[in-house]
This record gives structure tokens, sequence and C-alpha cells, in this order.
């Protein structure tokens, strides 16, 4: 930042609708319907319905097409990674996240000052969406949702082989592996692909859209099969999948001796994984670990770092000691598991 650029902390305002671009007149992952919002993914703590008009990647506006209809905006602009434009006096362009299809890293530039706002990100390659991509700047917006140095994920094709394993221990039980809807459920099925798993992979109806979506967009998830209308026997080691909200419904008792996976970070949590009745936890995250977002911090080396929804303190802390200029931002409306359990049972079918 030269010493004629404007701080950040001047053009960038905290207001109950979220992170406001005052000299741009937009909002970033607003968690309330504004008048011009820019949305870094489709997850629905940051992509709401109902805005007037919208900035995000092409496929991210796909996403939020398929799941809000016309309430997905009134107008609806596409921008793809790397290509940028003027928003009053604010220069916009988008940098992959890797979180899900479509997550980025809005990037603001305004007089000479840069400002990246990560919304949710992981650093670890992942089939189904492009990978993270350090962008230079003076202000970084960090996610910190696995912010505590309890949270180290273990490799991927560990745990799909978890899965794997159980399925040859018990070839006369299903395998009924909970992930949510937009970006885990495709993720899992797409590892299970890698790993040389080339059976039919069935799905409860919540998942088909964005799985179909995704294959829309050029990612290969292989043959995938409803649950519903299959006969229960047929179902006898094979692998299911469905939201973490139907693993204790009605909907899984129908199942052939269910053996219950969870795919989700918080796994690493024994008290998570007993609380929801999971017999095996599978930890497959869709965001940094501790080692990610310290790592990244580390790379970027900003002078400053803002962090926000998650474990702020510690990262807030390691930052400080290591001459970082961090402050908590503290951003409502933010919990990815409670908004995408809603959203997925809103309308849930077989």
């Amino acid at each position: 930042m030269t010493g004629k650029a404007p701080h950040p902390e001047t053009w960038l305002q905290v207001r109950p609708q979220g992170l406001y671009c005052e000299p741009g007149d937009f909002y970033v992952d607003p968690h309330r319907a504004v008048a011009r919002a820019v949305v870094t993914h489709g997850h629905a703590d940051h992509a709401r319905p109902n805005n007037e008009k919208v900035l995000a990647t092409p496929e991210t506006i796909a996403i939020m097409q398929a799941r809000y209809g016309a309430a997905a905006g009134a107008s609806l602009q596409a921008l793809a990674y790397g290509k940028s434009l003027k928003m009053g006096e604010v220069e916009v362009s988008f940098a992959p996240a890797g979180h899900v299809l479509g997550s980025a890293q809005a990037v603001l530039t305004y007089r000479g000052a840069r400002c990246v706002v990560s919304g949710d990100y992981k650093r670890r390659p992942d089939p189904t969406c492009a990978l993270f991509e350090p962008v230079p700047c003076d202000v970084f917006i960090t996610e910190a949702t696995f912010g505590l140095p309890v949270f180290r994920h273990p490799d991927d094709e560990q745990e799909i082989y978890k899965l794997l394993k159980s399925l040859k221990l018990f070839p006369e039980r299903a395998h009924l592996v909970g992930a949510y809807g937009l970006g885990k459920a495709q993720r899992v099925i797409a590892l299970l692909r890698k790993a040389g798993y080339d059976r039919p992979l069935y799905l409860h109806g919540a998942l088909q859209a964005l799985c179909d979506l995704y294959q829309r967009q050029g990612v290969e998830l292989g043959r995938l099969e409803p649950v519903a209308g299959q006969d229960k026997e047929a179902l006898r080691g094979e692998i299911l999948l469905a939201p973490p909200s139907a693993l204790a419904d009605r909907w899984s008792r129908r199942l052939p001796d269910p053996v219950t996976a969870m795919a989700s970070g918080w796994m690493r949590v024994r008290q998570r994984a007993r609380q929801r009745g999971v017999e095996l936890p599978l930890i497959i995250s869709d965001h940094a670990d501790w080692d990610e977002l310290t790592g990244t911090l580390e790379e970027l080396s900003a002078p400053e770092v803002w962090v926000t929804h998650g474990n702020e303190e510690a990262l807030v802390h390691w930052a400080g000691l290591r001459g970082m200029k961090a402050r908590a931002l503290s951003l409502v409306g933010r919990g990815e598991e409670e908004q995408e359990q809603q959203q997925e049972t809103s309308g849930e079918s077989t």
C-alpha cells in the first residue's frame, strides 16, 4: 500500500447487513437482502436470496439459480476468475478459493489499496473445484472455522479408505454417508471415484439437483442412482449419500442395517459424532484446517489480517505473535452447518 493509498478500514465497514464497501456501494456476502451484493460462493450463509443485483462467478450464479429460482436476484452478473470490473470507484475481481464449485475470493482494489475477502477456503486439491490461488494484498480477510490447533485434517484418501474398508468388512450392510448438498457430497463422490470405486452411488433426493448441476458444469461423478424406488435388499453393500439431517430421519430406517457415516471436519470432535449417532466419522472438510490457515497467512505476508466467522481469537493471537497486525472482524449470519441443514430439509424428498 503506497503512502497515499487509503487504508481499507476507511472504506470497508461492518454494518448490520454485512461487510460494506463504501466507494463501491456494495456488500460482500450480505446476510440479508441488499441493493448490490458481491457473493463469494453458493452456500446459504454467504449467498442469500432476494438481493437486487448480484455479482458472482458463473458457477455460483448457476448454483444460486438452482437453489433460489427467481429469488436468486433481480439482476445476476457473472464474472469469471481473473477478470475484473469497476463497481463505483472499486475494481473487483475473483480468485479461486478452493472451497466448492465456483467459490471465490473477492479482490477489492481502491486507489492503490487491495483487500482480499477470502470467503470460505481450503488449500488442498479438490477434484470438484479450482484450487485456491494466493493473491498479494494489504489486508487479508480470512475465515477461521477451524481456527484452533486441534483441527488438523487428515489426508482425504485416508478417510475414503476407511469407508471402503468398512464396506469390505460389512458387505451385508448399506453404508449411509451424511454430506452437505453443496460441495461435500460431490467431493466425497469424486474421491470415491479417484479411489477406484466404480459401482453406482445412491443419492437421497435432496442431493440430486446439485449433483446434476456439477455434472453439467463438467465435474464427472460417474453413475448416480436415486435411493427412491430401490429394493431394500438391493442396497446391501452399497454406498448411499444423504444430507446430515436425514441420518436420523424416518427415511434412513428403511435401509438394510446401515453403517452411519458423516463427512465433516467436525468429526474430529468425538462428542459431535456421538451426538449424531455416527458410527463411522469421516474427517473430510471443505474448510482450511489450522495448518492451512496459518500457512496461508505466512505465505501471503499481508501487513494486516482480519479474522471472521470461527475461532477468531486463536488465529488473531497467532498472527500477532508473528508481527502481523490482526483483529477480529465480527460478521453476523455465518454458520454453514445450520444454514445448509435448514435449506436441505425444506422440500426434502427421498
